[in-house]
């Protein structure tokens, strides 16, 4: 415990001068440099000051090792998904967060509060967060600017800046060889390659992150991979593995009553099963995922875009138009760009398919490109415009696109 600047905080705080607080203890020259650290003082003298200011010696040193068992529990259970215990530690933390400034783990645990609010999703709570930290990091040690940068990666992947992400993991495993063995970082650079869509990194990442949480029971964290591997497993059309992961996932899921991940896991055993050609075990996926969503977000409009281009190929056009009409409403309501275009694309395509494949050449495809980040969904348009263009005989556009494929 930092006590000089503990004995200075309640000293300032209750209004007393330094003359008061040092007579008969010490010189007044001597309690400043005292309370501003160039000066170390003896037990007995500090012992006095704090007795003075009604401050116990014993009770602040048991406070800075609950201090530093708040912080070691608050990062053990945000690496074991526990919400509730992650809420109570932090709410511990808070309560004597005026204390905290005067400890050895001051900067722990504004380190800590920034991966605790990017957990939470608070999203400008952590942006200032971070700011605040940038400026205190030259006074970082080694260990300290670690996490730094660790959360900041988790920060920017939140935000959607992958690539940037990529490279300071890439980085961080480079210098922090020991430090980034951990479960968590393989599970994050899993996680980050998986959002660049490459693949076997996210598969080599993510099964050494499993074999570490499976070592450490950590049974959400083991679902939470099993979900990344079965997506890139899938990715990769390497289907059977694809399989028994969501298997191993839906099972799991349902013993340790994770209602919440249940309509993931069977969007994407919907998902596989689309590939696998498996149309109808496809249908009954995505609807059992779209029935477990009560509410009308994001997930819910991938899903139903999913069963209304299931539909489609099925020439089942009537329910087909229905789902595409009713993700057109939601992606306007919700503000999502992609699911707008890609349903004006099909409504089109029910109506007049010319005036769709332009829609599709002027808009989605020119869309996709943009982004960057939709490599199966652009190979799945060029080969149905070149499709469209080789039927038209215009050999040449055909051409064009069986090239983008290539």
């Amino acid at each position: 415990m930092e006590f000089g600047a503990l004995i200075k905080f309640y000293r300032t705080q209750r209004g007393i001068t330094q003359a008061e607080l040092s007579k008969g203890i010490c010189s007044v020259p001597h309690l400043s440099k005292i309370e501003n650290n160039s000066k170390e003082a003896n037990e007995a003298t500090l012992s006095l000051l704090l007795k003075r200011l009604n401050i116990d010696l014993g009770e602040m040193e048991e406070q800075e090792e609950e201090i530093k068992s708040l912080l070691k529990n608050l990062d053990h259970t945000i690496n074991f998904f526990l919400r509730n215990e992650i809420e109570e530690n932090y709410q511990k933390l808070v309560e004597i967060e005026q204390l905290i400034p005067f400890s050895k783990y001051i900067y722990i645990y504004e380190l800590y509060k920034f991966r605790y609010l990017i957990f939470k999703g608070q999203v400008d709570e952590a942006d200032s967060q971070r700011a605040l930290l940038y400026k205190q990091k030259k006074n970082f040690s080694q260990h300290e600017d670690y996490l730094f940068r660790y959360y900041n990666a988790i920060f920017l992947m939140w935000k959607g800046q992958f690539q940037t992400a990529d490279e300071i993991l890439d980085t961080l495993h480079t210098e922090n060889n020991k430090e980034t063995t951990s479960g968590e970082f393989l599970y994050h650079r899993s996680l980050v390659k998986s959002s660049l869509e490459h693949s076997g990194h996210a598969i080599h990442f993510g099964k050494m992150a499993l074999q570490l949480f499976m070592n450490q029971h950590n049974f959400i964290r083991i679902l939470h991979t099993l979900m990344l591997l079965g997506i890139n497993y899938t990715h990769s059309n390497i289907y059977e593995e694809a399989q028994e992961c969501f298997q191993h996932l839906i099972r799991n899921a349902e013993l340790l009553r994770k209602e919440k991940l249940l309509p993931q896991i069977y969007h994407n055993m919907g998902h596989l099963q689309f590939k696998m050609k498996n149309a109808k075990e496809a249908l009954y996926y995505y609807e059992k995922s779209l029935a477990l969503q009560p509410n009308k977000n994001q997930h819910y409009l991938v899903t139903l875009y999913a069963i209304g281009e299931l539909h489609h190929s099925l020439k089942s056009f009537e329910k087909a138009k229905l789902c595409f009409q009713e993700v057109n409403l939601l992606s306007k309501e919700l503000s999502v760009k992609k699911y707008r275009l890609l349903a004006d694309f099909y409504l089109f395509l029910l109506a007049s398919p010319v005036k769709a494949f332009k829609y599709l050449e002027a808009k989605v495809i020119p869309y996709f490109e943009e982004e960057n980040e939709h490599s199966e969904d652009l190979t799945h348009f060029y080969k149905m415009l070149a499709d469209y263009y080789n039927q038209k005989g215009m050999v040449n556009d055909a051409v064009k696109y069986l090239n983008k494929l290539i």
